[in-house]
């Protein structure tokens, strides 16, 4: 489905206040190839298909929310975005991943001027919260940009930065300590287990502590 504001789709109504893993797609899920406009170029990143699945086991929902400032430049239309969009599911699908929402921004501000959907507004954040019953405090915010992670200090969530894509140069300039910072998407397999108290059991009940890197990233 289609809204203004750059709402893509709702899959799977989520359980009230069910914690959600917001995702970047480019450089996170699936790798990084500058407005990419054909399917046939979508690559899954090594390990993001473990990650993604670590995440579900723990009971987060799989939210992705993500700039497609090329549909604003001319660069590629909504169409070419929904095709890139549906051969990833495939990908995924494939694996016996299945998301549980879609959001974008169409948006780029030297174009349509602000909005409140572009990262690290949070307007796609709420929106995905509503219509799916999630609580961004008990959420993740995963991605290879500042931009992905920034919004969990608005939400009182956790943000996760990956150094695959844009992140290695994301991670030299970021400052906050409460961001986590993990080689890839695989990577948060073990940092759910490490940061998981162990009288907690699986599932979205336990609770993650921030501020932690991941040993071994360079």
């Amino acid at each position: 489905m289609s809204e203004p504001g750059g709402l893509e789709s709702a899959g799977r109504p989520g359980r009230p206040g069910r914690p959600a893993a917001f995702l970047d797609r480019d450089g996170t899920i699936m790798v990084e190839r500058e407005y990419l406009a054909e399917p046939g170029r979508v690559e899954l990143i090594p390990g993001a298909v473990d990650g993604l699945r670590a995440l579900q086991k723990a009971g987060f929902a799989l939210v992705v929310v993500t700039n497609q400032s090329g549909i604003a430049r001319g660069l590629y239309d909504r169409a070419a975005f929904d095709a890139v969009q549906r051969r990833l599911e495939e990908l995924l699908a494939a694996q016996g991943i299945l998301l549980d929402g879609v959001y974008l921004c169409p948006h780029h501000p030297d174009v349509d001027g602000p909005c409140d959907c572009r990262k690290p507004a949070p307007g796609l954040y709420r929106r995905a919260a509503d219509q799916l019953g999630l609580d961004p405090a008990r959420s993740l915010f995963i991605g290879d940009k500042l931009s992905d992670v920034q919004p969990a200090a608005g939400f009182g969530g956790t943000g996760v930065l990956v150094r695959t894509g844009y992140g290695a140069a994301s991670a030299l300039a970021h400052a906050d300590p409460a961001t986590v910072v993990l080689a890839d998407l695989g990577s948060i397999s073990g940092w759910l287990a490490a940061s998981r108290p162990a009288s907690c059991g699986p599932g979205p009940e336990a609770s993650v502590a921030p501020g932690r890197v991941e040993p071994g990233v360079d």
